[in-house]
């Protein structure tokens, strides 16, 4: 004879050692689940595709299996039960979106016995693992089977918007009726592959009342530890900048839909694999497929938790191996390198008036900004801050910061080389003063030197050299005066100016006052000016 909890939902075990949940045995409803699951899907397919529509989201199918068969379903040797499935072709519209086909559906689900889960939540409900490591199939209570109706509508239209997303993928809602109790179920993706061992399990709420992981929830060779003891265990997991960035910016918007649907008392999933600790290290035990081969990679669209942040793949193309099955790329405090695995689950939690009672009773006695059942819209903000600065940090670029010293002399440098230019640019001018004016007095000796004052000619103005020769700065000028005693009435007076740096004469003549080049000339007075 079975027994169960006191409240009758959660799993006990009967005289045999077989564990039960509401009376029913684990293997019949395992049983059941793959035969119910079996005739509905397949059902489905002779029905033709068209758009969902508002009304399907409310319909509700239920057949009928007995133990020794009809002429639609098979026999078993089960007890009789019914089967009902909610809204089919909006979950069939939802599998559609994620890539799953039918035949897919069907061989995960039918094809291996299912693998029991244990349970580390108090919510007593009982999780099984289909033999290929894609989907996860969980009792779910009357208010969260009912709540997840009505949620449909709104997340179509998320799943719509944005099928990436850290929320959970429902692919199926269903119902076992058995003995006179009502079992329902919801399928969903798989979290956390298998094949890879998780070294750190975590439910993080954002909250400090009573999170911390029970002794005996310690005791588990896999425990599942919570907020408190990530804080003690953890300083923060460090992502790079664009992976953390992804990942805030899914959170944020996966807490805002949440809001929206005024949902609270969600958590955060998190699992961390350390690669530096046994890399080829398998799953945890017991975990094994039915037929003892490793599980192959999820083929499910935006199944992994790489895909679901939206990320673009560039950070993680070394880690989306069979090994990895799609982890985050990760750092912690201790530069270990690790695979994050994480999603959001127990969302079917809405602020009803019960838990809305639950909040009023422990913020008499505790403080109500601690404890985990909040509004909504504070426990969106309270569980994405303590996700931002205590879980997820991004990792910082190192860059090179000079030493106080150096700052400081960088300047001082640079004025003290400003002030050595600018005396010798100052040295210079004045030289090259010196040199100009001293030219202009070897020119004024002697009026007979270059035939007149009265003839400008002669002696081009220093300035006008400037402008005509269009140079910038003149180092040094050599002056070279040479003079003749004859002169000659038809030819008029004439100076050359030879460049050295740029091989150029200039000519200066008085009837044309054009520039041309006389290498030749040795008559009249000439000025050569040496650069």
């Amino acid at each position: 004879m079975s027994t169960t909890t006191e409240n009758g939902v959660g799993g006990s075990r009967n005289t045999s050692g077989e564990k039960t949940y509401k009376k029913t045995t684990s293997s019949a409803l395992k049983g059941a689940i793959q035969l119910g699951i079996g005739y509905t899907v397949g059902n489905l397919t002779s029905k033709p595709d068209r758009d969902v529509l508002m009304q399907d989201f409310y319909v509700v199918e239920s057949v009928f299996l007995p133990s020794e068969g009809s002429n639609l379903t098979p026999a078993h040797h089960y007890p009789d039960f019914r089967f009902k499935t909610y809204a089919p072709l909006a979950f069939r519209y939802f599998r559609e979106l994620f890539g799953i086909k039918p035949d897919d559906y069907l061989y995960s689900i039918c094809n291996e016995p299912l693998i029991e889960l244990s349970n580390p939540g108090a919510s007593g409900s009982l999780f099984y693992l289909t033999s290929d490591d894609e989907f996860i199939i969980k009792t779910v209570q009357h208010k969260e089977a009912e709540f997840l109706q009505k949620l449909l509508p709104g997340y179509y239209m998320n799943l719509n918007q944005n099928p990436r997303t850290l929320l959970p993928k429902f692919y199926g809602l269903y119902c076992i009726q058995s003995g006179g109790v009502n079992i329902r179920l919801v399928v969903m993706n798989n979290v956390l592959p298998r094949s890879v061992k998780m070294h750190y399990k975590y439910d993080l709420k954002g909250s400090t009342y009573k999170r911390r992981a029970s002794r005996k929830e310690r005791e588990k060779a896999c425990p599942v530890y919570k907020d408190l003891d990530f804080q003690d265990m953890h300083e923060g997991l460090y992502f790079d900048a664009d992976t953390y960035n992804a990942l805030m910016k899914t959170l944020q918007r996966d807490c805002r839909v949440l809001e929206s649907f005024k949902i609270m008392d969600y958590s955060l999933l998190l699992a961390v694999h350390v690669l530096d600790q046994s890399p080829k290290e398998g799953g945890e035990p017991g975990q094994a497929g039915g037929d003892g081969k490793r599980p192959v990679a999820q083929r499910v669209l935006y199944s992994t938790a790489m895909e679901s942040i939206q990320g673009d793949g560039k950070a993680a193309e070394a880690h989306t191996t069979d090994d990895t099955m799609g982890g985050i790329p990760a750092k912690s405090h201790k530069e270990e390198k690790l695979l994050i695995f994480l999603g959001i689950i127990d969302i079917l939690q809405s602020y009803r008036f019960i838990k809305k009672l639950e909040h009023s009773w422990k913020a008499l006695v505790y403080d109500g900004d601690s404890v985990s059942v909040h509004r909504p819209g504070f426990y969106a903000n309270r569980f994405l801050k303590f996700m931002s600065t205590s879980v997820f940090r991004k990792t910082q670029t190192i860059r090179f910061s000079p030493s106080k010293r150096a700052r400081t002399s960088i300047p001082a440098l640079k004025s003290f080389s400003q002030e050595i230019l600018s005396s010798q640019k100052e040295e210079n001018e004045e030289e090259s003063r010196d040199r100009l004016g001293g030219a202009r007095s070897l020119a004024s000796l002697d009026g007979q030197v270059f035939g007149s004052y009265l003839r400008p000619d002669l002696v081009p103005d220093t300035p006008s050299f400037y402008e005509g020769s269009s140079m910038g700065t003149i180092s040094s000028i050599f002056v070279n005066l040479e003079t003749q005693s004859e002169e000659r009435d038809d030819m008029a007076s004439s100076s050359t100016f030879t460049l050295e740096d740029s091989a150029i004469c200039l000519t200066s003549e008085q009837s044309t006052m054009d520039v041309e080049v006389d290498m030749d000339q040795d008559d009249g007075s000439v000025l050569d000016i040496y650069l």
